[in-house]
């Protein structure tokens, strides 16, 4: 069984810690568990690894959250990943900071980066981890938000999180997503 594994983020340094890179952020972790690193392919960071006898292939796509799309759908085409088997890690908005869902489908919210990928491969149905960020923000100033770093008393829960989240992608790539949902999301 192949997985793709999509890590939602901006490429350069202005954006690394920012809460839109919280997707980047558990790619990485996922790849650094595991032992791997990324290269740099066509529209994406690419690295591979295995967990209990499935395959994973983990992309942080390099063509800018608003194009996200582009890069999912190319890996999903070239690797023959059913979409059900593709999972998108994502900020979230409409989740207080921390957190953590898992969901087989859905809209995007609002999301570019999922309204991007929901436009390339084809409507709403694959499986996305949504992370809280929180929406802690005036009228008008989302945009400022989601591309600010984390807030002094959130950073110290980061690496449980995502940590938390690492072990939801494992779970859903072993047990499913129904198994997941029921064991992690709250």
């Amino acid at each position: 069984m192949k997985y793709l594994i999509v890590g939602l983020g901006n490429i350069g340094p202005e954006y690394a810690d920012t809460r839109h890179n919280i997707g980047f952020m558990v790619a990485d972790a996922l790849a650094k568990k595991a032992g791997t690193s990324f290269s740099n392919l066509r529209l994406a960071y690419y690295a591979e690894l295995s967990h209990k006898g499935k395959k994973l292939h983990v992309i942080k796509p390099t063509t800018y959250m608003n194009l996200s799309g582009k890069a999912v759908n190319y890996w999903m085409h070239e690797l023959k990943i059913p979409v059900e088997n593709i999972l998108v890690i994502v900020d979230d908005l409409a989740l207080p900071f921390g957190a953590l869902r898992l969901k087989p489908k859905g809209g995007n919210a609002g999301h570019n980066g999922l309204k991007s990928i929901e436009a390339l491969v084809g409507g709403q149905h694959y499986p996305r981890l949504r992370f809280g960020i929180g929406d802690n923000f005036p009228k008008g100033r989302q945009v400022d938000y989601v591309l600010s770093g984390f807030d002094d008393d959130e950073i110290p829960e980061l690496p449980a999180l995502i940590d938390r989240s690492v072990e939801m992608i494992e779970s859903f790539v072993t047990a499913g997503p129904e198994l997941t949902m029921t064991r992690y999301n709250k």
